[in-house]
Formats: structure tokens, sequence, C-alpha cells
């Protein structure tokens, strides 16, 4: 797997994304972050790691959608077949069915969630309790719309967001799975222990996502936590409250409670991991209106072309925006369409490009790597990856480089961060010389 990859190889720093804290936050026990990776892995077919790789319990899933929706054809919740299981196939109607499942199950516990922290402004996602069930309609966004799928006899009409007696046990054993998991929580461990919502390195900036501005460009100040932050600020307040619900959650508060946050990150308007206003996923699946499937991006992705917004973040997070440059994941580069990853005039490189498969149609490419020398800036483009052939042979495609920048003046080893270390540690030393050569120190014989 890529995470033993990355363990076995030293140098590796990540930039947490969604996905990411996401699982930190399942791994931590946060029912809505549990539910969230099962449905979505349940969606893209991927039963070998959820149960071959990771060891997670699905069978009381399994046996309830079975039970629950044996004559339902489950028609909105088809896996994306992707890729085949090789060592634990799900027919694809037992899939859909599981499917259904979970998100039913992900849309209760998300609503309760909602209740539970007002802070964090989601009442208007709370949708399961808007719905009319003597029409077969939902109210989004104050207007109604006619509900696709109506068959949700799990859902209570007089308390919509409470869980069957079935549906504990589902999320019982998948808490257990998931917390009881070696390999997974060896895995999120490593990701906290080796990622940051941000990073500082040579005078560049590398995020995941977006840093949250106003639409007149400003930095937008939000609150959390009771208190009020924004820019950089309200970046290193979120990465202590990852921190903190992992390692040492408040008294009265469980881990599980404390990483509500990474839900939070994980679909919140306000979150620099996701960037959108709001995360359909509920209308994708019940409304057949497209209209209301639409995420409008935050402010960030409208300004990101403009230099000026590039010096402003880079300053805030106290960089020099004549040298500094910002390296950007999270949204994929559509080459295809004649988008560029190079914005703010060659100040900000948008890298993500869409390494992962279901992205392929849409971007025409599998992402860039970012390659810095002394001299230049290059951007590696990859092509898709080939899958790996029977014997374990893989065809490889050379990717293309294109170089983005010359620096006028070679760096050299002192003007990098470790430079500055090794001078530290020089200048130490040589204040140390002095001591014994002046007699401050004396010598032990």
């Amino acid at each position: 797997m890529i995470m033993d990859y990355l363990m076995a190889n030293q140098g590796v720093d990540i930039q947490w994304g969604n996905h990411d804290v996401l699982w930190m936050g399942a791994a931590c026990g946060n029912r809505c972050c549990i539910s969230t990776i099962i449905r979505i892995n349940v969606r893209y077919n991927n039963f070998d790691m959820l149960e071959v790789g990771y060891g997670f319990n699905l069978r009381p899933l399994a046996s309830l959608a079975e039970k629950i929706y044996g004559d339902d054809p489950c028609e909105f919740f088809k896996p994306n077949l992707l890729e085949v299981n090789k060592y634990d196939p799900i027919p694809p109607e037992l899939a859909a069915k599981m499917h259904k499942m979970i998100s039913i199950i992900q849309f209760k516990i998300e609503g309760q969630e909602i209740l539970r922290h007002p802070e964090y402004r989601l009442d208007k996602r709370n949708l399961l309790l808007n719905i009319d069930f003597e029409k077969g309609t939902v109210m989004v966004d104050g207007r109604e719309y006619p509900m696709r799928d109506m068959n949700l006899p799990t859902i209570d009409p007089k308390d919509p967001l409470k869980l069957s007696e079935e549906e504990e046990e589902v999320m019982v054993a998948l808490e257990s799975s998931i917390i009881n998991s070696e390999k997974l929580q060896k895995h999120i461990d490593y990701l906290f222990s080796h990622g940051a919502l941000y990073k500082v390195m040579n005078g560049n900036l590398f995020y995941h996502g977006c840093i949250q501005l106003d639409e007149n460009g400003e930095f937008k100040t939000i609150t959390i936590d009771d208190g009020k932050y924004k820019g950089a600020a309200y970046i290193r307040k979120l990465d202590e409250m990852i921190r903190e619900a992992r390692f040492n959650p408040r008294d009265g508060m469980s881990s599980a409670d404390a990483a509500s946050i990474m839900w939070y990150l994980w679909l919140s308007e306000d979150s620099p991991l996701f960037g959108k206003d709001k995360m359909t996923t509920f209308e994708r699946y019940f409304i057949e209106d497209k209209a209301t499937h639409k995420e409008n991006k935050v402010p960030y992705y409208r300004l990101m072309d403009k230099e000026e917004m590039a010096d402003k973040i880079l300053e805030d997070f106290g960089l020099d925006p004549k040298k500094g440059k910002i390296l950007n994941g999270h949204v994929p580069v559509k080459l295809k369409d004649g988008e560029k990853p190079v914005k703010a005039g060659g100040k900000l490189y948008v890298i993500d490009g869409g390494i992962s498969k279901a992205y392929h149609k849409t971007t025409g490419i599998a992402g860039y790597t970012a390659i810095m020398t002394s001299k230049h800036m290059y951007l590696a483009e990859h092509k898709p990856y080939e899958p790996l052939n029977e014997d374990g042979t893989q065809v490889f495609h050379r990717p293309v480089m294109h170089l983005e920048d010359t620096v006028p003046e070679r760096i050299r080893i002192r003007d990098t961060d470790t430079g500055v270390e090794l001078r530290e540690q020089i200048a130490n030393l040589e204040e140390l010389l002095y001591a014994f050569k002046s007699g401050s120190i004396k010598e032990i014989y």
C-alpha cells in the first residue's frame, strides 16, 4: 500500500487534505467520519481495502442492507466500479443496498452532530429534518423538491435522526473494527507525526486546499473554539485542534467527540480543506434537479490567479513574497480543457492534477510533481497510471517535464532551512570553544 511505502522512506512530510482528516477523525472514533469513509469506499467498490487491507467487519452492514432493501434495486446507489475486487468480490446489487444503508446512517449521525455543534453553522444542511414524508418532498435552501426515492423504512418521520437498534449495532461493529485495526491506527499515527495543515520550507508555503477569503479578497474572520481567527492564525488554530483531538482531548471530551473538528473540516464552507459552499451528497442521491447538486467554490478559487493575493498569503505566513512560492493541492487541473497549473504570475502552483483514477477522464492527466533544484523549478506532468499486470510488471509512462522558473542566483545550502540550522550549530560550537579557551568552562581530565 502507498502508506506502507511512504513509511519505509525518509524525508516524507504530508500536508493533510480533506480525505486525510476524514480518515484521521474516523480512527479517533468519530461516527460522522466513520460512516462517511465507509460510504465512500462502498460507493467506489473498495471492499478489498476495507475488509482485507484493514480488517473491517462489514458483515453487519451487509446483512442489514439485505434485510431492509431486499426488494429495492437501490437504483441511485449503484457502486462506481473503477476496480474489480480480487479477494472479496461483492455483487453490485448487494453493494448498492449497502451503499444506501450506510448513506442513511451517515445522514442521521451527521444530523445529530449538527444539533450538538451549532457553532459549525451547518443547520441548513440537516436535510432529513426537512423531508415531508406525506408529500414526498424535501426543502433545500428554501425551495421544495420532489424526492426521487422515498423507500426509507429505517427513518421514523417523528424522529428522523434516531438510529434504529439494528443501525446502532452496525455502527458499534464499524467503530470496533476501526478502533482495533492495528494497521489503520499505525497508518494514522504516521499521518499525525509526519503531517500538518501546512508546511513552510525554504521560504515556500505548502498547503492542500485554500485560505479563507471574503468576496473582496480580504482574510475572512471565522469564529471557532470561542475565538475569532483569520488567515494563517486560523490554519494554526485548526492544526492545534486536530492534534488535541488525537493526543490530549479536553476534560470531559472523548477523542471521538473532539474529532468532530475533522468532520467539520471535511464539509464546512469555512474549511480550508474543502473550499466549497456546501457538500451536496444528499441532493445527488435524492433530488433529480441537477442544479441542487452544484457545489460553488469559495472566493479563493476565483482570486487565486491574482498575484497580490499570493503576496498577501505569503506575508501572512511570514514569508518573502519576492522569493516565496505557494504549492497548492486539492483541485484537479483540467489540462484537457486548457487549464494551467501555474497561477498568480508564477507564485502559486496547483500541483494536484488528479492522481486518483476517478479524475482521469476529467483531467486527462494524473497530477504533477513539483521539483526544485538549486537553480530551477520544474513541474513533472504525469500520465494516467496503468494497472499492474498479472506478473507484477507495469507499463511506465515517462512524465513530461516543464521548466517553470529559474532563480537569478543559485540557491546554496546556506540559503535553505537546513543551512540555517547548520549555522546555528556552528555558532553554538564556536561559543562553546570560546568558553573552553577563556576558562569559563573547566576541562575534565
